[in-house]
């Protein structure tokens, strides 16, 4: 076979698999090739430059027991990141599996604004309440090698998620503990709180869209109006600060204004809000007197 007919038989098969996926996802096709792109890459552990310089590795990567068996789990739509088993954050790469929620490129936000809280040399400490797959945790630690981070989640397999994403980016400044909320750092007191608690409502139709469908309902839902987590976050949170520290939450699109009457309602000041890069509201803090 010949370079030609190589470059063909694999477009051909991109082609193919590209217009399944988006049928069966309800997708965009450029949006399920990129996807496709990703699973050639990851059964043959190469890049896309790569893969794409020799069209026959398609041809090979497109009939390996790797591929087909990622593909038929995305057709079903289990989420990428659990397939690839990790996922990009703030630069870093983290391993995702079921027992986590999925880090995303909103929650982003609540780094940069506690980068912004906290200066560069602090020895501060921060707690991360309902930390998961330890994104904010480990990224804060990674950023900041003098503050000292403590994270909590109930879930002790996400515990174990979060651990090994610390020993991943060789974070050391980082502590995981079990409990709910505050239950892990009774009578202790931090110089910043963060959290990216769940905030959907059991009844937000978005729980059955996309990646949520395949997440962990612990992580997601907050009773009947999604404000269950950012509510013991926030009224638990002033027992734990410092004075003049901060608290900084991710929220719903829809919750902004509730979770500034939270926040007012708890004695915070100097509230401030926040936007995604679409423009909907996302995160929510202020400072305890």
């Amino acid at each position: 076979m010949n370079y030609a007919s190589d470059l063909d038989a694999g477009e051909q098969l991109l082609r193919a698999d590209s217009a399944t996926l988006a049928t069966a996802l309800q997708m965009s096709v450029p949006d399920a090739r990129r996807e496709i792109h990703r699973l050639l890459t990851a059964a043959l552990q190469t890049d896309l430059g790569t893969l794409l310089a020799h069209p026959d590795r398609v041809v090979e990567a497109r009939s390996s027991e790797a591929y087909l068996q990622s593909f038929a789990r995305r057709l079903v739509g289990e989420p990428m990141a659990y397939i690839l088993g990790e996922r990009e954050f703030y630069g870093l790469s983290f391993e995702a599996n079921p027992a986590v929620l999925i880090p995303r490129p909103e929650t982003e936000l609540l780094v940069e604004a506690a980068l912004e809280t906290l200066p560069k040399n602090t020895s501060a400490t921060v707690l991360d309440v309902g930390t998961g797959s330890g994104c904010i945790a480990v990224t804060l630690a990674q950023r900041l090698p003098s503050v000292n981070v403590i994270a909590t989640d109930l879930s002790h397999a996400a515990l174990g998620v979060a651990a090994r994403n610390a020993q991943r980016h060789g974070t050391t400044n980082v502590e995981f503990r079990s409990g709910s909320w505050f239950e892990a750092v009774r009578g202790e007191r931090f110089d910043l709180i963060v959290s990216n608690p769940p905030y959907l409502g059991e009844d937000d139709p978005h729980r059955l869209e996309g990646d949520l469908r395949a997440e962990p309902h612990l992580a997601l839902i907050a009773g009947r109006d999604g404000l269950e987590g950012l509510r013991a976050v926030i009224s638990g949170a002033s027992q734990h600060l410092r004075p003049g520290g901060s608290l900084l939450v991710e929220h719903g699109y829809n919750q902004a204004e509730a979770v500034a009457r939270l926040l007012r309602g708890a004695g915070f000041l100097d509230l401030i809000a926040r936007t995604d890069l679409a423009g909907i509201p996302r995160l929510a803090g202020g400072r305890r007197p």
